[in-house]
Order: C-alpha cells, then structure tokens, then sequence
C-alpha cells in the first residue's frame, strides 16, 4: 500500500499566488476542535475557482478534485492561506494545484496543511460549457 503522503511536494514555501486568506474560526469545527476538512475544501475550491474565473473571463464550475493529503490539524485562530498555480488551460477547462498553509497567530513561519488538483470548466449563463477566449 502506497504512503498518501508520497505525492506531496517537500517545497519549503508555497508555490503559485495567494488567491485566498481567512482566519479558521470555531464555527467550523469538529468535536476535537480543529478545523473540519470539507471547510477547508471548500475555502481551496474558492480559491481556485477565484483563478479560473480570472482565466475564464467569466463563470466556471468544479468538475474535478483530485486526491489530497491532510499534513496536520488546523486549529482555530490560524491565518489560513490558499496559493494556486495554472498547470493547464484547455479549449474549455483550466487546471489548478491549490495548496494550503497556515500561519498560527503565535509563530511566523508557514506550515504546510495539503495541497490538490482542481479542475474547473467555463461555463455559459445556461450553465453550458463555453470555450475560454486566449
């Protein structure tokens, strides 16, 4: 069995711009106190859609996540930090890796928590694909 932890990169910084920053508040945790995943998701998924909409010149959809790894808890009060690099611009789709660290209010250094791959699409005002003018 493969380690889930094998595809993460051992880059010391983020890689890509800062499409997204929010502090983690309580309202968004689990019964441990730490942050829940699928608030993170969605805060990642923000961000890359912030990108592909930029790209896209208009309105896009999530078509794709890929697999992600989840390094160490988020707890509350953490600075929560989306970077995202373009890997691909298709005829209609555009390929992100959103990668998320965090800085706690007590330390300045960055610390990484996952990073994935998503796939968003344009799409018309009928929610049709349309293809990105380049």
């Amino acid at each position: 069995m493969s380690d889930p932890y094998d595809d993460l990169d051992d880059t010391p910084l983020p890689s890509g711009a800062l499409a997204l920053q929010t502090i983690a508040m309580p309202t968004a945790t689990n019964a441990e106190g730490d942050i829940f995943a699928g608030w993170l998701l969605t805060q990642m998924d923000i961000a890359g859609s912030v990108v592909a909409q930029e790209i896209a010149l208009g309105r896009v959809t999530t078509v794709a996540i890929g697999s992600m790894a989840f390094l160490r808890p988020v707890p509350v009060g953490s600075q929560v930090r989306c970077y995202v690099d373009v890997l691909d611009v298709g005829r209609s789709s555009i390929k992100t890796l959103v990668e998320v660290w965090l800085k706690l209010p007590t330390n300045p250094e960055l610390m990484k928590v996952t990073e994935g791959e998503f796939v968003y699409v344009a799409i018309d005002q009928n929610g049709r694909t349309r293809m990105i003018d380049n």
